[in-house]
């Protein structure tokens, strides 16, 4: 994937439009930084003492598209694939459990893919950007909101996979 391939984000489209474009964009650039990548590569920590990489993200992000639209939003059981003891940390974090050496690149991917996939209908399927989510502490949050903290979300982590991309193999981009 390169940067023509991404979602354009609609520059007239309703509230709903607009953060899904803007959502789909930050997804689009995630499969982008691991494109052409081996499973090496995708599992590589290159930026010591953190505990990340590319395959480490993905697996974080599929599990935040489940907890926030299909737990939180649709009220379905869809519990961590990954996480380990100590919650999040635990999708690239030796030290909680983990351990993405042994990881399954293409059922990550699969895994994410899936996510995104059920995120985009429960999103399209939601009456208002009113629709109350439920997180997991009991606080109510809106669709709108949840939107937004996952493109925050996937805009924090692609920065970290933009560093780890160009300590990979020097490729850098937006």
């Amino acid at each position: 994937m390169d940067d023509h391939q991404r979602t354009s984000v609609s520059r007239t489209g309703d509230e709903r439009r607009t953060l899904s474009d803007f959502l789909q964009y930050q997804r689009d650039t995630l499969a982008m930084k691991c494109t052409g990548l081996t499973a090496e590569q995708l599992k590589a920590r290159p930026t010591p003492p953190s505990q990340l990489s590319l395959l480490g993200i993905v697996r974080h992000l599929a599990d935040g598209e489940r907890t926030w639209f299909q737990v939180a939003v649709a009220g379905e059981q869809a519990p961590s694939l990954w996480s380990g003891a100590d919650g999040d940390a635990g999708v690239w974090d030796v030290e909680s459990g983990f351990d993405v050496e042994s990881a399954d690149v293409d059922e990550a991917f699969k895994a994410w893919e899936s996510a995104c996939a059920r995120s985009r209908e429960i999103v399209a399927a939601a009456e208002s950007m009113d629709v109350q989510g439920r997180y997991e502490s009991g606080e109510v949050v809106p669709l709108r909101w949840i939107l937004t903290h996952m493109i925050e979300e996937y805009a924090r982590h692609n920065g970290h996979a933009d560093l780890i991309r160009e300590q990979i193999d020097g490729v850098t981009g937006e």
